[in-house]
């Protein structure tokens, strides 16, 4: 389970990327330009970028150079119908980890995410008492296995990845399957009740794991 921001302006072919990977356990935030897709990624941390090339505002290119020159090393794919050598080159002189060419299977896709994933993934993420792993969507608390459901898991998986960070209500939102201000509220306190520590409430913003 991972959080992935698309940057893809084909609806289409987006639409097509985004059910194969969420129908694999992921999330995925979608940008239709490289302005949108870099404030995404200012505010959220993303454990991967899928990023096209040919977009309006900021080319692919240019906003993977601008990320890493400020510090963000989230693995990168890229997909583009660029397919001669010269633009492959740029693709990963600019710090993509992968090079994808249009048409693809999104099946293959899939495969070169979930290698991505795993290469760079955490085996555990550690809150307190709470161990927390990701790729196997499982969550200890004393060592003993949490029974969670999925809503509750993507909510989780969440706010570990960005402990100390308040995330945005709209975003936690879009991980529900009717997503509500009172069925978010509810999902909220069903999960500290299981797992038994605080998760503040900043009143119309959002909520947030305080760094221990």
């Amino acid at each position: 389970m991972a959080r992935i921001l698309l940057l893809e302006d084909d609806t289409i072919l987006a639409e097509t990327i985004i059910e194969i990977l969420e129908d694999a356990g992921h999330t995925i935030d979608l940008a239709r330009d490289g302005e949108e897709a870099a404030e995404l990624s200012y505010e959220t941390k993303y454990d991967l970028y899928i990023f096209d090339i040919n977009v309006p505002e900021i080319d692919g290119i240019e906003l993977l150079e601008d990320l890493r020159l400020a510090g963000d090393e989230t693995p990168t794919i890229y997909i583009s119908a660029l397919v001669d050598l010269d633009s492959i080159t740029r693709g990963f002189n600019a710090g993509a980890e992968d090079y994808l060419k249009k048409p693809f299977l999104p099946e293959e896709l899939l495969i070169r995410v979930n290698a991505r994933l795993k290469n760079h993934s955490p085996q555990t993420i550690t809150y307190r008492t709470i161990e927390y792993h990701p790729q196997r969507g499982e969550v200890f608390k004393e060592g003993k296995i949490l029974s969670l459901g999925n809503v509750q898991i993507r909510i989780f998986d969440t706010l570990m990845r960005n402990i100390g960070k308040i995330t945005p209500k709209e975003q936690l939102l879009d991980l529900l399957e009717n997503p509500s201000d009172t069925a978010l509220r509810v999902a909220m306190a069903k999960l500290k009740q299981k797992l038994e520590i605080d998760i503040t409430n900043v009143r119309g913003i959002g909520y947030i794991l305080e760094k221990v």
